[in-house]
């Protein structure tokens, strides 16, 4: 006879090592956590822009080991200030001037909370039906906020989707015009190494990542020839295109910035369109930074030609308020993105996917998981309102724009190249050193933070106005602290 099992002691559930979270606890400590964040947004300004840990320095404050038990949860919040503030580097400071802006605001963070709540895996309609449906309609009215072309609408045969970045955007892109080029026939017979793909000197070092990710080769990406302002010369990618062919070279891929890292160069988009369409080339728009600005009609003109584009991708969570991550991409043929990407697998087959009647979003990106982004981007159009983000962004560029009038007015100071939207590159005449010397006693001060980069070989620096809570003060110091430090 078997023995009888012995029943296990009563114990309070809260009693037991590592007991879950109850909701009373999480109400409690979720209100103390808004309260950290809220606390931490109201004073920002008095902390210093660019964190000053050295390397290792926070590393070393953490224990060597897990914690055997569980600690109390104001323990856990207080560590935040101890040892994670000194190594953080505020992005959402107001004098944070350097890169490209990563913005977060109230209605987005707010967005993010619910979705984490949520824990909503979306990988297909049927495993959220609303994760789906809300991301579908929020790209179409993204659409519409920046004027961009019907066929990128989801009631046709484009679509978009929501990705982690725009390096995500740029693969998916790469890999579906491989595969176009092709007759998508790398997965029987692999990746042919004579495709090549064609963008600016200027353009992003996400590109020549993807090429290789997607089995091109470095050697097959054409770094094509610029102006003096850093947009694409048309002729130059004819004369490129020509001369792969002559030698035996398939063309799969153009890229088109709207907004180049370096100096916001603007390529000519439809002369790029018009070569692609004659050619039978895949154009991807990348407009990671700049393409928010479109918000406003009176900057539109920054996507003329991109009707022709086959795909194209900008990030509210660059200068739309929204946190990171959140890329929009949008392709002209989701037929050819899904054929790409699409693996389906029995244990995914469901009824909803047979009928062929609703969006499956892991056929359109890298990874199959993916989050519940939507949320939050419908929370930013919804809080601000298209007024409000017109507001907010023409606010930026004006700011920008009466930067760039000041190191124009000024004899020491220069533009390196025009600043047509929000970032301005200038630097001081007297020379690398000096703009270099100006650079670091900013940035260890504290009280701004600028990047640079190289214009016609000669070290520049640049100033991004685009921070959810940068006001014309902020912009004001920070020329007078330029100038001081040039002293």
């Amino acid at each position: 006879m078997a023995a009888e099992t012995p029943e296990a002691p009563e114990c309070p559930p809260e009693s037991l090592p590592g007991a879950h979270m109850s909701p009373a606890e999480f109400r409690r400590h979720g209100h103390a956590v808004v309260d950290w964040i809220a606390d931490y947004l109201e004073g920002i300004e008095a902390r210093p822009v660019l964190s000053r840990a050295e390397p290792g320095s926070i590393a070393a404050k953490l224990p060597k080991h897990p914690p055997a038990t569980g600690e109390p949860f104001e323990a856990i919040l207080s560590d935040m200030d101890a040892i994670v503030m000194p190594g953080v580097t505020h992005w959402q400071h107001p004098s944070f001037f350097a890169y490209f802006n990563s913005n977060a605001s109230g209605p987005s963070i707010l967005g993010e909370l619910l979705s984490a709540g949520l824990g909503v895996q979306g990988m297909l309609w049927a495993t959220s039906p609303a994760c789906t449906e809300v991301e579908t309609v929020m790209m179409d009215w993204l659409l519409e906020l920046l004027g961009l072309p019907d066929a990128f609408r989801s009631t046709g045969a484009g679509g978009g989707v929501i990705q982690d970045s725009a390096s995500s955007a740029t693969l998916c892109a790469i890999l579906a015009a491989r595969e176009r080029a092709t007759g998508w026939r790398t997965d029987r017979a692999g990746v042919d190494r004579r495709l090549c793909v064609y963008a600016s000197e200027q353009t992003h070092s996400s590109i020549e990542k993807a090429v290789r990710i997607a089995g091109l080769g470095r050697d097959n990406l054409r770094a094509v020839a610029c102006d003096a302002r850093g947009a694409l010369d048309p002729a130059a990618l004819t004369a490129a295109i020509a001369a792969d062919r002559a030698a035996g070279h398939t063309p799969c891929a153009v890229i088109a910035t709207i907004g180049t890292t370096s100096s916001h160069a603007i390529d000519p988009v439809r002369a790029m369109g018009a070569i692609c369409r004659a050619e039978g080339i895949w154009l991807h728009v990348d407009a990671a930074h700049a393409g928010p600005a479109a918000v406003c009609p009176a900057y539109r003109w920054i996507h003329d030609g991109v009707e022709l584009a086959d795909s194209y991708c900008t990030n509210p969570h660059k200068w739309m308020f929204t946190n990171f991550d959140c890329d929009a991409f949008w392709v002209r043929d989701r037929a050819a993105l899904v054929r790409t990407l699409s693996v389906l697998p029995e244990y995914l087959r469901n009824a909803a996917t047979a009928s062929g009647r609703v969006i499956d979003y892991r056929d359109w990106q890298i990874p199959l998981g993916r989050r519940f982004r939507a949320l939050k981007l419908w929370f930013v159009m919804r809080h601000y309102g298209v007024a409000g983000l017109r507001r907010h962004i023409e606010g930026h560029v004006a700011l920008a724009q009466r930067f760039a009038g000041w190191v124009e007015a000024d004899p020491d100071f220069e533009l390196a190249v025009p600043a047509p939207l929000n970032l301005v590159c200038f630097r001081h005449t007297g020379g690398d050193a000096i703009n270099e010397a100006i650079m670091q006693r900013l940035n260890d001060s504290g009280a701004l933070y600028l990047t640079h980069t190289r214009i016609g070989d000669r070290f520049t620096l640049r100033l991004c106005v685009g921070g959810t809570h940068t006001e014309a003060r902020h912009v004001e110091d920070a020329w007078r602290r330029i100038r001081a430090a040039a002293a």
